[in-house]
């Protein structure tokens, strides 16, 4: 069986047996998709035990990435290959399915692609050895600005590089185009303007999922950072909190 959710960014508490009681006839070769922010932040004490509980769980969970994580830790992790794909294994049941690769599942197949733009900074990205950083953080927090803090609270690395995109394109020819499903953490342009109403600003990583929304042949594409659970048109589901079962399409949730 496979279910799939929405961000997580660290709290696990929707997969507690009562809030998910499903996982009662789960197993590990059962999956569990999060699109995305799954919440690999720091090393600490608390997440390796937020970590452990969730890798004790009945389930295999799967995340792609999203903007909310520390890319620095998950780059610390090795490369494997697995059911196709290039992952890394966070825990022997915690693993993250990388970007550009095509994964067989229960015989169908799920293109992955994380990362997004992060919204929430218009104060800007601080440089931690900024002689006046302190300040700076001191006054975009009186203004109420939102900003960030470079391989602190933000990574440059939540948006695709060249050679993810290359090697995307790679696999995608190698299926010729078609997948059953797609995994990713925000959405093609397109339907990104069709939840913000225009305020989202497309980006490199948008753009390029809208020229595969236009090219690909796939049943249907999954994707959370929008912090809302909604079905657009036939084939799109935007998701958060809400858990789907994959063998209803999306009909059956939790």
């Amino acid at each position: 069986m496979i279910f799939i959710t929405g961000d997580t960014h660290g709290d696990f508490s929707r997969f507690t047996a009562d809030r998910f009681p499903a996982q009662k006839e789960l197993t590990k070769d059962d999956f569990m998709i999060i699109c995305g922010d799954f919440g690999i932040w720091s090393d600490t004490k608390e997440q390796r035990s937020r970590l452990k509980w969730l890798d004790e769980k009945p389930f295999t969970t799967l995340f792609v990435s999203g903007n909310h994580e520390n890319y620095d830790l998950l780059a610390s992790y090795p490369v494997s290959e697995w059911n196709g794909g290039k992952v890394q294994f966070i825990k022997s049941s915690v693993i993250h399915l990388m970007r550009g690769q095509v994964f067989t599942l229960d015989d169908r197949k799920f293109f992955t692609m994380g990362g997004a733009a992060s919204h929430d900074i218009d104060g800007g990205i601080l440089e931690p050895d900024d002689p006046n950083f302190k300040e700076k953080c001191k006054r975009l927090s009186m203004s109420g600005s939102p900003y960030r803090v470079n391989h602190v609270s933000w990574w440059k690395e939540e948006l695709p590089n060249a050679e993810e995109y290359a090697e995307a394109n790679r696999n995608l020819a190698c299926n010729d185009w078609k997948v059953d499903f797609v995994i990713s953490h925000c959405a093609p342009t397109s339907v990104s303007n069709f939840i913000g109403g225009g305020t989202y600003q497309p980006d490199a990583l948008t753009d390029y999922l809208e020229q595969l929304k236009n090219k690909l042949d796939f049943r249907r594409w999954y994707f959370g950072h929008y912090h809302t659970n909604l079905n657009i048109g036939t084939q799109f589901v935007l998701l958060y909190e809400k858990i789907l079962w994959l063998s209803y399409l999306g009909f059956a949730s939790f």
